[in-house]
């Protein structure tokens, strides 16, 4: 008997249907990856196994955990269950723990809730399981804040807290989407070595294949609610027999083709940059130190040129933004666009600010829900001395939306009727309106499934091909930067340690460092010709 087995599991809220008849089983010490895009049912599957439905939901078929049939359970007993036999690693860490709340603590509660052991004994035992997890106290006290942690840091924080008590199974929910590639593989080899070590099932939700490619067992793939395919990793990889299937394989390993430039003539001049934050003092006589988040930072990008820039979380990359975009003052060197200073005194030279223009990592959170987008997009017209009114602004409204493949009516709209795609679409509209020189794209598909990535991707290669878009595009997915950029760089503690041809750069990096990321890249296996067609 399989340690987790859904038989026929279908689900409705309300009368709408989530779930159709969805099979699928873990066995102790293996690893079964779900995957699909957003919407697709896997989170809702997961949920349902440890019965965290919302109101209005109905089920039928069986969820059966140790032969317990998990959907007659009484909650009183479920709540018996979650943590002790059940663990879940949840996507986003910063919203999973508490922010009031010492690290200590929060792996604490889970050990005094489930009364498996007196408190003294329960911090002896968090200070293990943070060990385990690659915390160990002595680097990071269990007095530490989740705010004190960096997001890889978290999500080990939140990976202790689900295995403290040893769950016979643990659902990992997109642990390692916002993560970079070198924390990325480090989270999943913690979670593979889990696994191993304690012998529980893994019940993994991805979407994208080539994070669970090496890792997984089975694989099962969801699509509207529905398994439209499951099986061993490598026979599913190697004999893919559904459509769906082979799209999220060719989405993952996504390419562009950007047109050809011959940008030569310099829009972004960074010289000798320098950007110190100040640390508070370590006693009442000390002198305040300091922490260097740009380093001596000097490059180019020319007009019409894509320009990449890739490194882990904390080198230095969004401080280097906020830098360029005149919202952060620098300490040493100056920042010129075209020709011109980007700050003046010690606020944005207006003149320059409109010249650039940002599309932020998470669109919903980037625009006021209370607005329509035709609002929305036309926000940068503030920076305009004279902004265009009446028809021709509805034109230029318009023509943006056309541009970003939206139809004009959806100026009338607003913001969470769109998916996520679309909003990121929405967000590359705001950026175009004014027909700014300069676009800087922060983490700009580092949230998306590969198939809405896939299209973004597409558009900005159309757009570079319309409108000779020059950018700055920086995101820790290695994958996406290589087909989207002409050149790269790569930040470490703050300092450029290798930039050039984006291609020549990826084929025979020459700092440690570079190859460090390339290596620690998910990579999809090279399979070749499947189910007779080309991947």
């Amino acid at each position: 008997m399989s340690l987790l087995e859904v038989e026929n599991l279908s689900l409705s809220i309300h009368g709408v249907p989530i779930l159709k008849q969805v099979n699928l089983s873990i066995d102790s010490g293996h690893i079964v990856a779900v995957t699909g895009e957003s919407g697709s049912g896997k989170s809702m599957t997961a949920l349902a196994v440890m019965l965290l439905l919302p109101n209005g939901a109905q089920t039928q078929g069986e969820i059966r955990l140790d032969g317990r049939d998990v959907l007659t359970t009484p909650e009183a007993e479920m709540c018996a269950l979650r943590g002790a036999a059940i663990g879940m690693v949840f996507q986003e860490p910063m919203t999973a723990l508490n922010p009031v709340k010492s690290i200590g603590d929060q792996v604490m509660e889970t050990i005094l809730i489930h009364k498996a052991m007196p408190a003294t004994q329960a911090l002896d035992h968090a200070k293990e399981v943070l060990r385990r997890v690659g915390l160990p106290p002595e680097r990071f006290p269990l007095s530490r804040y989740p705010h004190e942690l960096s997001g890889g840091q978290r999500q080990r924080v939140v990976i202790a807290m689900a295995i403290a008590l040893r769950p016979n199974l643990l659902i990992a929910d997109e642990p390692t989407t916002a993560l970079d590639v070198t924390t990325q593989a480090q989270i999943l080899d913690l979670l593979k070595g889990l696994v191993r070590e304690y012998g529980m099932g893994l019940l993994m939700i991805t979407h994208d294949l080539a994070v669970v490619a090496d890792m997984a067992d089975q694989i099962v793939v969801m699509r509207h609610g529905e398994v439209v395919e499951a099986g061993p990793t490598d026979d599913l990889l190697h004999n893919m027999q559904h459509p769906y299937t082979r799209m999220l394989f060719e989405a993952s390993d996504h390419q562009v083709a950007l047109p050809d430039t011959a940008g030569d003539r310099p829009l972004l001049e960074v010289t000798q940059v320098v950007r110190d934050y100040r640390l508070p003092r370590k006693g009442l006589f000390d002198t305040p130190g300091h922490h260097r988040a740009v380093d001596q930072v000097s490059f180019t990008l020319n007009r019409g040129e894509r320009l990449g820039l890739v490194g882990e979380s904390g080198c230095g990359k969004s401080t280097l933004t906020r830098a360029i975009l005149g919202l952060e003052e620098v300490q040493a060197g100056e920042i010129r666009l075209d020709g011109a200073l980007v700050l003046t005194g010690h606020k944005p030279n207006p003149a320059v600010r409109r010249k650039m223009q940002v599309v932020f990592q998470d669109p919903y959170g980037s625009f006021n829900p209370r607005h329509k987008v035709a609002r929305l997009i036309t926000e940068p017209f503030h920076l305009l001395d004279t902004p265009p009114t009446g028809t021709e602004r509805q034109d230029r409204i318009a023509e943006m939306l056309t541009a970003v493949g939206l139809s004009p009516d959806d100026a009338g709209k607003y913001i969470h009727e769109f998916s996520g795609g679309q909003r990121q679409r929405i967000a590359i509209a705001r950026a175009l309106i004014i027909r700014p020189e300069l676009i800087l794209f922060d983490e700009a598909v580092s949230a998306l499934d590969v198939s809405v990535r896939a299209q973004i991707l597409d558009l900005l290669a159309e757009l570079c091909a319309t409108y000779d878009l020059t950018y700055l595009f920086i995101s820790h997915d290695l994958s996406v930067v290589r087909t989207i950029t002409d050149r790269v760089m790569v930040m470490q503690a703050g300092k450029i340690v290798e930039q050039g041809e984006t291609e020549q750069v990826f084929a025979n990096p020459q700092h440690a460092y570079t190859r460090t990321l390339i290596d620690a890249a998910p990579v999809l296996p090279d399979i070749g010709v499947l189910a007779g067609q080309n991947v």
